[in-house]
C-alpha cells in the first residue's frame, strides 16, 4: 500500500471512531489471507468447543473449584467472545487454538479495519469482502436483542450499561470502541450509557446508575471474578439474577480461564467432563499441550521449558506472558509459590508476514463467534515471534478468507 493510500486509510479509520493511527493505535497497511478450507475447519472446531463447554458434566467439573461467585449457572452468552489461533508457517492446516477470550476487545475496531482496508487497497479478487460497517452493526444489534429476549422473554425497559474499569475508561486503547458500542445500542432503541463499577448502586433489588434502573450490562472489566470492593453492587445484582450481565464470572470460569486448555488438550479427564471420542480427536489435534503448574509437574516442565510459553491462568492482553528463554527451574518454583496460577503451553509458531522494507512480523488469527457461529475474523501482527508487540510495523491486521 503506497503512502498516500495508507494515510487515507488511517484517516478513514480515525474518522470512523478509532484512536489516532499510528500515534495512539497501531494498524498495519497490509493484510493476511486465511484459506477457506482452514476457516471452515475452525468454524467446525468452535462449534465443538461450544458443545463441550456448555455440557452439564463440563460445567459441574470446572466450576467445582472456582470462586463461589462463578458457580451459579447463568444463561447469558457474550456476543463478542473471541478465539485466538496460531497458523504455523507453511502448514496453516495445523492451526492451534491458543486461548478463548470471553471478553474479546477490538471486535468493532476489527470490523472497521477490515471494511475500510478493502475500500482503499487493491485486494485480490478471490478474497471475501466484509459487509459495510452499518450492516455489521445491525448484526451485532440483533445479537444483543436476541440475548435480551432469551433472558427476559422480551426487550426490557431500563438502561443498557457498558461497564469497564476506571483506568480503562480513562486511558485504555479500546475506550473509543465502547463509545461505538454505546452508539450502536442507542441506534437500536436502547437507552445506553458507559460507566465504571463504582458508579453502580443496589437498592430495593434494583441495580441503579445515577438513579436510573439498569437491566442489561455489557461487562468489559478485566477483574474477571469481581473481587474488588467496587463490584459490590454488581455482585448483588448478579446474585439476585434479575439483571443480564455478560460476560460474567460463570462464563469466564467455564470458557476463558486459561487453565481450561489443560482439560481441552489432554484426554485423561474426558470421562468426567463428558467429552466424546469424535470431539477428543478435534481437540487433541488443535489445542496445544497445556499444563497448569503444580508441585508434581514443575520440575518436568522446567526440564522441557524450551517447548513452552508460560502465562498467568487469569491474565489478559499478554500481561505476564513469559518466553521460555526468560525462565528456569528456580523461577518456575517461585511462580508456583507466590501465585497467581501459571500455565505452560506448548509453543506454536505464528505465520510470518513482511511489512514495508521486507521487515518480518508474526501474525495470529482472532475469530469472533456467537453461540457457535463465526461472524468476524481479524489478526494482529507482532514485531516479536513469541510475544505480542503491536508497535509499528506491527499492529491490528486486516484479515480475509481466501476463496481458492
Amino acid at each position: 500500500m503506497i503512502a498516500a493510500i495508507r494515510d487515507r486509510f488511517f484517516a478513514a479509520l480515525h474518522a470512523a471512531g478509532l484512536p489516532e493511527i499510528p500515534g495512539q493505535f497501531a494498524v498495519t497497511p497490509f493484510h493476511q489471507e486465511i484459506p477457506r478450507t482452514v476457516f471452515k475447519r475452525i468454524e467446525q472446531f468452535i462449534r465443538i468447543f461450544d458443545q463441550v463447554t456448555t455440557r452439564p458434566a463440563w460445567l459441574a467439573q470446572v466450576t467445582a473449584a472456582a470462586p463461589p461467585i462463578a458457580r451459579q449457572h447463568r444463561r447469558e452468552v457474550c456476543f463478542f467472545s473471541a478465539w485466538d489461533f496460531h497458523l504455523p508457517p507453511e502448514h496453516p492446516e495445523q492451526w492451534q487454538l491458543i486461548e478463548c477470550n470471553d471478553n474479546g476487545s477490538g471486535f468493532l475496531f476489527a470490523a472497521l479495519i477490515n471494511r475500510l482496508y478493502c475500500e482503499h487497497a487493491d485486494l485480490p479478487a478471490d478474497l471475501v469482502r466484509p459487509p459495510p460497517y452499518p450492516v455489521f452493526a445491525d448484526r451485532v444489534a440483533a445479537m444483543i436483542d436476541h440475548e435480551a429476549r432469551l433472558f427476559f422473554g422480551r426487550r426490557p425497559e431500563g438502561l443498557l450499561l457498558v461497564v469497564d474499569d476506571a483506568a480503562s475508561l480513562r486511558e485504555g486503547k479500546f475506550r473509543r470502541e465502547l463509545v461505538l458500542l454505546r452508539e450502536l445500542c442507542s441506534a437500536d432503541g436502547w437507552a445506553a450509557e458507559i460507566a465504571t463499577p463504582a458508579e453502580l448502586g443496589w437498592s430495593d433489588r434494583r441495580l441503579l446508575w445515577r438513579g436510573r434502573e439498569v437491566v442489561f450490562v455489557i461487562n468489559r472489566s478485566t477483574d474477571f471474578f469481581w473481587q474488588a470492593d467496587v463490584f459490590e453492587s454488581l455482585r448483588a445484582a448478579y446474585a439476585h439474577g434479575g439483571v443480564y450481565v455478560a460476560p460474567n464470572p460463570f462464563t469466564y470460569a467455564t470458557r476463558s480461564d486459561k487453565a481450561l486448555a489443560e482439560l481441552l488438550s489432554q484426554s485423561r479427564w474426558d470421562g468426567e467432563l463428558g467429552i466424546l471420542p469424535e470431539e477428543r480427536s478435534e481437540l487433541s489435534a488443535h489445542v496445544p499441550e497445556t499444563h497448569l503448574l503444580r508441585p508434581d509437574n514443575v520440575d518436568v516442565i522446567a526440564h522441557r521449558k524450551d517447548d513452552y510459553v508460560f502465562k498467568p491462568a487469569h491474565g489478559f492482553a499478554s500481561h505476564g506472558l513469559l518466553a521460555s528463554s526468560t525462565v528456569g527451574r528456580s523461577r518456575l518454583h517461585r511462580l508456583l509459590k507466590k501465585g497467581p496460577p501459571y500455565v505452560a503451553q506448548r509453543r506454536v509458531p505464528k505465520s510470518r508476514l513482511h511489512a514495508a522494507g521486507n521487515v518480518p512480523v508474526w501474525s495470529d488469527l482472532r475469530v469472533w463467534a456467537f453461540r457457535g457461529e463465526c461472524f468476524l475474523l481479524s489478526g494482529r501482527a507482532s514485531r516479536d515471534a513469541d510475544t505480542l508487540d503491536l508497535a509499528p510495523p506491527g499492529g491490528w491486521l486486516p484479515t480475509y478468507v481466501r476463496e481458492t
